[in-house]
């Protein structure tokens, strides 16, 4: 089996001026490639069975007196290779803020309030077709301080895992039509011919009458047509 190599220009670079912490994470010397062992290509598996069904439904796993606060969505999509296979078995994990623009972690000082009924983070595994589903909340946007009056535009993290925690990759979701795109230094990092593939599109099949809006976000591990993500520094 014979496969295509990655595309790095779809990926943004370690260093963008713009992105003011990268000029003090980002790698400045060639990167020292580390052999990997038995033990960093073999586990720890993470499989279906350390799961519960709220993990995937963010509206759920963090209540506590009542229905979390926002518009309900619905994210699914496929993880495939580039000859469009799907990647069964795959752990995902998507953490966010909340309607409100806001996380739940003592960094967040953010003055907008806390949610008590959303923790804002779940997980599943992929299908046998590689597809996977979350329900939650669309996030709001926040002030972040790389600029003035600088906005992130809404966005939900991804974390896919494959056999081990060494094969780990992170990426964005954004949704269709945020102004704050054309305008967020993180979003505009990524060369101009792959940002589209950071972004969700509506999905009426996805939506569920009088419940939640459904959005889509397909994710390619490599080749010419590969979800961009973040580079490790």
């Amino acid at each position: 089996m014979s496969f295509k190599a990655r595309d790095w220009s779809s990926h943004p670079p370690l260093l963008y001026p713009d992105y003011k912490s990268t000029a003090l994470r980002g790698a400045t010397k060639p990167l020292v490639p580390l052999p990997q062992g038995k033990t960093e290509t073999t586990g720890p598996l993470y499989g279906a069975e350390t799961l519960s069904p709220a993990d995937a439904d963010l509206t759920l796993n963090g209540r506590s007196s009542g229905e979390p606060l926002g518009e309900r969505i619905i994210v699914t999509g496929r993880v495939v290779d580039e000859d469009d296979r799907p990647q069964a078995g795959m752990l995902i994990e998507i953490w966010q803020a909340n309607s409100a623009g806001r996380y739940i972690h003592k960094a967040d000082q953010h003055d907008a309030p806390l949610d008590p009924n959303f923790f804002g983070a779940g997980r599943c595994v992929t299908d046998a077709e590689g597809r996977y589903r979350f329900t939650s909340i669309k996030p709001g946007a926040y002030p972040w301080g790389n600029h003035d009056n600088a906005w992130r535009p809404a966005h939900i993290h991804l974390s896919l895992f494959g056999p081990s925690i060494a094969t780990r990759l992170v990426t964005q979701m954004y949704f269709p039509g945020d102004p704050l795109l054309d305008l967020d230094p993180i979003f505009q990092a990524t060369p101009a011919p792959a940002r589209n593939r950071l972004v969700s599109s509506f999905d009426l099949a996805t939506t569920e009458a009088g419940f939640a809006l459904g959005y889509r976000f397909d994710i390619v591990l490599r080749g010419r047509e590969e979800t961009p993500m973040e580079r490790k520094p």
